[in-house]
């Protein structure tokens, strides 16, 4: 409410269309809250006094003041916490609420519980405003339990409490009322600033009783900092006087609510009640969908499931000690049908026994068993695996990899040079429905520059929903001359500074104009293809039964899509 009102005072004040100036949104409540420090119309926000005069100056009169509230609380449904109060109330656990709010929402919600209960067990709400306060008294002089009193009024009533002048005084009965229940029972303040002075005073006016808070005072507050001074005053006074005030967190009613649900037993009828009106959590499990996927609206990826990966590589352990580049160097100069990596004090590897050890003669390997692959807890493992994944999906298959330190990469093979023309009828028809996805050459020279290019994808290994998953991202490589490809590619020569401009590829607006017409329909294609040549078994090396460890890998032919977040017959193909 002294939300609406600033905004309405503020578009009067300003000449601004109210339907422009949202009092949700934090940058309007800021500009809002400016204004008003500048103009000294309201008091400063949080000052017990903000409320009262902000709805005395947007309704000046009484009347429009109770049809403002009448229209307000019109649109009022009760909340979780209202059915937890209300099990309360009608089941006689909790004696008598006091409330300053106008609406109905109390007696609303504890109609409703009551009438679940069998009659012998319902207990009778009795409500009373300031203009029926000898209601109050009676169930007070009677102990006619349960009582709802509205201190600032009721909706209906013709006498309502807003304004300042308004609150400054309680209805003497009514305040008698309030003074003589917090003589009796423990008080909770929940959903309370404590801003009318004459609330807090009939507080204080407590601790002249004889017995005073007999069951202590539990102020409910988001934080303890947000306590007006004149709260923290009553507190101190009331511990003063040798009864317990204790302040309590909680964000808001409903949570306090539940707080209260969980630790209170009500028959089953009014748990389920309760229950039912808890709210959903934004956050939740969702099961996946069991129907068949459709071609639309899903968002399709590029990325393809390994059904299957190696478990174990081989031990390898070397007499003299070595780093791991070189002996990568090694494989590679005897151009050995292996991988390795390091793996703590020893070494795992995949491929040919015999070409390892010889590769590798001048450390002393000597292959001892197996080792386990975990690439969930070992990076030295998941490294092997990626490496291992690239070579094998390129293996028997008309590809190209490429390692790299920054990430590995599969291109599209243009032949070689003493290529015959039987293999090269093969890699042609094998790369026949890949020419056809992506519609024009994938392989050749870019135009005007001469450089060679392959249609290629970037590949990564990685986990999620539970599974291991080749992700594959389609991009034109070329490969540059080499005094262009190192600065091209970002790694620097050592001898060069960091900070060193690297001059921008000279075919990167070839490459540009390559993919700016690939839309959605080719972008699909060209993902059926790829998924398409990686089907399947697929051998790092291609080994002999019995000739060492080779990486064997299964991949799925269905790519990954997302999933709906909500369900909608929509997607079930119903239109």
């Amino acid at each position: 409410m002294i939300s609406h009102f600033k905004a309405q005072l503020f578009c009067q004040e300003t000449k601004l269309p109210r339907r422009e100036v949202d009092a949700t949104d934090p940058l309007w409540v800021e500009r809002i809250d400016d204004f008003f420090k500048s103009q000294h119309i309201l008091p400063p926000p949080g000052d017990p006094a903000e409320y009262a005069k902000a709805f005395e100056a947007v309704y000046p009169s009484e009347l429009d003041r109770r049809t403002y509230i009448d229209s307000q609380v019109s649109l009022g449904r009760p909340s979780f916490a209202h059915r937890v109060l209300a099990s309360l109330l009608s089941t006689g656990k909790a004696p008598c609420v006091f409330t300053t709010n106008f609406d109905n929402l109390v007696e609303t919600a504890t109609t409703v519980a009551g009438q679940l209960l069998e009659p012998s067990k319902r207990r009778n709400l009795v409500v009373a405003a300031i203009d029926s306060s000898e209601r109050a008294k009676r169930c007070l002089d009677e102990n006619d339990w349960p009582l709802l009193a509205k201190i600032h009024g009721d909706f209906q009533s013709v006498e309502l409490k807003n304004t300042e002048g308004e609150l400054a005084a309680q209805d003497a009965r009514m305040r008698a009322v309030l003074i003589e229940a917090c003589s009796r029972f423990a008080l909770i303040v929940v959903g309370y600033s404590g801003r009318d002075a004459s609330v807090v005073q009939a507080l204080k006016d407590v601790l002249k009783e004889r017995a005073s808070f007999p069951g202590g005072i539990y102020w409910v507050t988001r934080s303890p900092s947000e306590l007006l001074p004149a709260v923290r005053e009553l507190l101190l006074a009331i511990i003063s006087k040798g009864a317990e005030a204790h302040i309590v967190q909680s964000q808001n009613f409903d949570e306090f609510a539940g707080g209260v649900a969980d630790v209170v037993s009500f028959d089953e009828v009014l748990e389920k009640h309760i229950r039912e009106g808890r709210t959903q959590p934004i956050v939740r499990s969702m099961p996946l969908p069991t129907h068949e996927a459709i071609e639309t609206p899903i968002l399709r990826c590029s990325a393809v499931r390994i059904l299957s990966l190696p478990k174990v590589a081989r031990r390898l352990v070397l007499q003299k000690p070595a780093q791991i580049f070189e002996l990568r160097q090694c494989l590679k100069e005897s151009k050995a049908r292996a991988t390795v990596a390091a793996a703590g004090s020893d070494y795992a590897a995949f491929g040919s026994d015999e070409e390892l050890l010889s590769a590798l003669a001048k450390f002393g390997p000597t292959a001892a068993g197996t080792i386990e692959l975990d690439p969930v807890a070992h990076s030295w493992a998941l490294g092997l695996l990626y490496d291992a994944l690239t070579r094998s999906l390129c293996k028997g298959r008309p590809f190209l990899p490429r390692l790299r330190r920054r990430g590995h990469s599969i291109l599209v093979s243009a032949g070689y040079p003493d290529e015959d023309v039987e293999r090269r009828r093969r890699r042609l028809e094998s790369l026949s429905s890949m020419k056809g996805a992506y519609g024009e050459s994938i392989y050749g020279n870019v135009q005007n520059l001469g450089y060679p290019f392959n249609e290629a994808v970037r590949i990564r290994f990685e986990q999620a929903a539970g599974h291991w998953w080749c992700v594959f991202d389609p991009y034109t490589n070329v490969d540059l001359p080499k005094n262009l490809e190192e600065r091209v590619e970002g790694e620097p020569r050592l001898e060069e500074p960091m900070g060193y401009l690297w001059k921008p590829s000279p075919a990167a607006d070839w490459i540009r104009e390559r993919w700016a017409q690939r839309y959605n329909r080719k972008w699909s294609a060209i993902i059926n293809a790829w998924s398409a040549a990686f089907e399947g078994e697929g051998r790092a090396f291609g080994l002999e039964e019995g000739k060492g460890i080779d990486a064997v890998f299964q991949i799925g032919s269905v790519t990954a899509w997302s999933r709906p977040s909500h369900d909608h017959p929509y997607f079930h193909g119903v239109r």
